[in-house]
């Protein structure tokens, strides 16, 4: 990673002056970037992994630049209405140039609009719904593939991999939910497997012994649940063991909690698989520095974060590549995002943005619980990544 500027340089700025469109660094020396998440709430082990990696990704930047970049916070608890308050706050801050985030499709969803009015680029490291980047969102960006491939991902896998005939369906009735069973069901029916039931749940749900009871009496042999609270796939496992069934539990990115779904399922959760849309890079030699600078200021954690280092790296970088160019605004920045091309990113791959925000030529990886481990499953078509295959596992918290 190149930065042009140094500390000198910037020091030069105050002293010099230069005429940016919305902002001179000599009169504001410190630039913001915001980041959405759920910081609490039910979602919470997600959102503060992603909090910590941004906190990561800002440091770097500072540290290699010498600038003096600020993040500034906006806990959504994943729910839609308070991301609209956090994204007009930020909004309403003419020192932010970008957000990282939001983390879930529905708040894309809610929020899109107005970041597209104030022209303030957000970029996801975690909303997978497809129809986002076709809304008209053009300040939206994502770093990671959308449902399109991880329901087909997943639909075969279970039909195709795992050899299931019959399986039954739970959405938590959140967009990325819903979206992703959609696919899922559509692949999974394709392969000619067939989907028994369907029912969906709120969030705040605790008790799952009535739709165990259902899968059971459909004849299911396993229930795919892509929720987004990782700690109601540890409920439900749970209920499928206290009713003595055989049905497996298959995720996605919301249940891969080390914390949540496998350590708060007490031994429920083994051999119950998850789809990420990002791979363990605990042991790619190319993020080994960056690996190692997190476990040692934050802990361990899981596929969640690294993408949200990404993120704010796309956004940093274009902020700066902005500068370069002497104008920095919203729009410049913006303009600079659509333009990323970074050869290898933290996730061990090439990283670009198509004509619509999506990151092209993203992959889908299948885990499975094995003790306190999330484990990549050895069958699942994998990206080599620098002459080296993902790791095999995720190491515990």
């Amino acid at each position: 990673m190149k930065f042009r500027k140094s500390l000198i340089g910037i020091l030069a700025l105050a002293l010099v002056p230069m005429a940016f469109s919305s902002v001179a660094l000599a009169q504001t020396p410190t630039i913001k970037i915001g980041i959405m998440g759920p910081f609490t709430g039910n979602a919470a082990s997600i959102g503060t992994e992603q909090l910590n990696w941004a906190k990561l990704a800002v440091e770097d930047f500072n540290k290699s630049s010498g600038w003096n970049v600020e993040l500034v916070e906006g806990d959504t608890e994943l729910d839609a209405s308070k991301a609209v308050t956090v994204a007009a706050s930020m909004i309403a801050d003419p020192d932010i140039y970008g957000v990282v985030g939001p983390s879930g499709s529905q708040e894309v969803e809610a929020t899109g609009a107005a970041f597209k009015e104030a022209r303030l680029v957000n970029v996801s490291p975690s909303a997978t719904r497809p129809s986002l980047t076709a809304s008209g969102f053009d300040t939206f960006f994502r770093v990671i593939p959308t449902d399109d491939a991880q329901g087909p991902t997943d639909g075969n896998f279970m039909a195709k991999e795992l050899g299931l005939t019959k399986i039954f369906i739970i959405d938590d009735q959140s967009s990325y939910a819903a979206g992703l069973a959609d696919q899922a069901a559509e692949a999974f029916e394709a392969a000619g497997g067939t989907v028994v039931g369907r029912d969906s749940v709120k969030q705040t749900d605790q008790d799952f012994s009535t739709l165990v009871t259902k899968a059971v009496g459909a004849g299911a042999e396993a229930i795919f649940f892509p929720g987004q609270i990782a700690s109601q796939g540890a409920l439900l496992a749970k209920a499928i063991l206290d009713q003595g069934a055989s049905i497996t539990v298959f995720g996605a990115d919301g249940f891969q909690s080390v914390d949540d779904f496998i350590k708060g399922a007490a031994g429920a959760t083994e051999g119950a698989y998850v789809s990420a849309f990002a791979p363990d890079i605990h042991k790619l030699e190319s993020s080994a520095d960056v690996v190692k600078r997190y476990i040692d200021e934050y802990g361990e954690f899981g596929t969640f974060g690294p993408p949200t280092y990404q993120a704010a790296m796309v956004i940093l970088e274009a902020i700066q590549r902005a500068s370069d160019a002497g104008t920095l605004t919203r729009e410049t920045v913006l303009a600079e995002v659509a333009k990323t091309d970074i050869e290898t990113s933290i996730l061990g791959g090439p990283l670009a943005f198509d004509e619509h925000g999506d990151v092209k030529n993203g992959a889908f990886y299948i885990f499975q619980v094995k003790g306190d481990n999330f484990e990549l499953v050895p069958t699942t078509p994998m990206m080599e990544m620098e002459g080296e295959m993902t790791p095999e596992a995720t190491p515990s918290s």
